[in-house]
């Protein structure tokens, strides 16, 4: 009975995170990770511009785990999940648009 109870104790502990879900943020940064990469590939981004959009998605990815981490991403965490993404997807437009550019390989 306490082996059993012990057991229902263990699983509901490790389940309670995946309560807390974000998909329209997930599905959001995975949109970002795939703008960086088009960025690199077709030049319009320099390594560290690169540096530092993926610092700024590690950054966003670390804010929501930390909104995950009791198990309920509140309505304020959310906005502010959501503001850090909005700011990271006006960085990626703007760093992609500007007139840096890296030198072509030949």
């Amino acid at each position: 009975m306490l082996r059993t109870f012990a057991m229902a104790a263990v699983l509901a502990a490790v389940s309670v995170p995946a309560l807390a879900g974000t998909p329209v943020l997930d599905a959001r940064q995975q949109n970002q990770r795939e703008r960086i990469a088009q960025g690199v590939r077709s030049g319009e981004l320099t390594a560290p511009e690169t540096r530092r959009l993926v610092r700024g998605e590690v950054r966003l990815h670390r804010h929501e785990r930390a909104a995950k981490s009791d198990g309920v991403v509140t309505r304020r965490e959310r906005v502010s999940l959501d503001r850090h993404a909005d700011r990271m997807s006006a960085r990626i437009y703007r760093q992609k648009h500007d007139a840096q550019s890296r030198p072509a390989r030949w």
